[in-house]
């Protein structure tokens, strides 16, 4: 079995049954608080929760974010999860096609277009690699699995605490400047788990990158699967590490005001009330992972399309009871912003509370 096949292997058991949340940090989305409407005017059935983002319809603001792939395991879960996706009108993204480049074999596991026919499909390579691909191959990568937009993950955390991870991160905002003009789909710039800062936010709009996904702290560490993953030195790195990162609530409201297109929110997100207080804040939708793999691990397809419906209700309660008919709505609602999270927003800038 190859490396890479091992590590998509120990990192699906790490993520679905694994101890590898973040220890002392939150997401902070428990800082946003909604302004409760008493009489909000509006019947539940009416409120439109839809959103159009990278050129597709999504019937809510929620992305089933990209975890996996490389190996038959993997491959079982993009299909069910993909499926899923094109049945409740939500996005889906693919786990890194890293393992598509190095081991041609694996491809299957990246193929979820027969099942998902119309919905959006994110494809995934590190930035890395998208640095010694030309734009040739990278348009390849994003035609053979039929992505509608291609994410350019970055992880220097979750790299540097890899025993064979790489450590050489230069000439990555002029190589995803160059993939702005060189894709033939759109381009999102996510983190993996650490989330990005508003003087990132602005170097990325400074090269023409128009969608984001935030990924931030506050979910699974994956400085801590890879921690988990090594029995050298690295182990204490990651031990330090564990919880390194800007939490997802606070790199939402830092990038809310630099006019990103899109803006997805995901680290963490667990609840149709997170999404809520995500979007409030500014972001486009919400994505979710690690619980929607937990739920589809504890009863298949069934349990995840239970946790999702769990998710979309909560979503429309939290709009109906802010008065919010639909999420344009719901991005102007009143809001307090308490805590930390309030800190994060004044210490180094971002939307205000309320």
């Amino acid at each position: 079995m190859s490396d890479i096949t091992q590590r998509k292997i120990d990192h699906l058991d790490l993520a679905a049954r694994g101890d590898v949340a973040f220890r002392g940090r939150t997401t902070l989305l428990e800082c946003v608080h909604l302004v409760h409407d008493a009489l909000p005017d509006l019947h539940l059935d009416r409120i439109d929760t839809s959103v159009t983002l990278l050129g597709k319809r999504l019937r809510a603001p929620l992305l089933i974010a990209g975890m996996t792939g490389g190996n038959a395991r993997a491959g079982a879960i993009n299909r069910e999860l993909a499926a899923l996706a094109e049945a409740r009108g939500y996005g889906f993204g693919l786990g890194s096609q890293r393992a598509m480049v190095l081991r041609p074999e694996t491809r299957p596991s990246f193929l979820v277009r027969d099942v998902m026919p119309t919905g959006l499909l994110l494809g995934n390579v590190g930035l890395v690699q998208a640095r010694s691909m030309s734009d040739q191959a990278l348009a390849d990568l994003v035609g053979e699995v039929g992505a509608d937009a291609l994410c350019v993950h970055l992880n220097p955390a979750m790299e540097l605490v890899q025993d064979d991870g790489d450590r050489d991160f230069g000439r990555g905002l002029e190589r995803l400047g160059e993939l702005v003009e060189g894709l033939p789909v759109p381009l999102v710039v996510k983190e993996t788990g650490c989330g990005l800062s508003g003087s990132l936010g602005r170097r990325l709009r400074g090269v023409g990158v128009r969608h984001v996904d935030v990924s931030g702290a506050g979910g699974t560490s994956w400085v801590g699967v890879e921690a988990q993953r090594t029995a050298t030195a690295r182990r204490a790195l990651g031990e330090t590490f564990w919880d390194w990162g800007i939490p997802t609530a606070a790199s939402v409201a830092l990038l809310a005001p630099l006019g990103f297109e899109t803006l997805f929110a995901t680290g963490g997100l667990g609840s149709g009330l997170d999404v809520a207080r995500a979007i409030a804040l500014g972001a486009s939708a919400g994505g979710i992972a690690r619980h929607a793999l937990r739920a589809l691990e504890a009863g298949g397809p069934a349990r995840a399309a239970e946790f999702f419906a769990a998710v979309e209700q909560e979503l429309r309660a939290a709009m109906l009871l802010t008065g919010c008919r639909d999420l344009a709505s719901l991005r102007r609602a009143p809001r307090v912003v308490l805590g930390e999270l309030a800190e994060w927003i004044r210490q180094v800038g971002g939307t205000t509370p309320g």
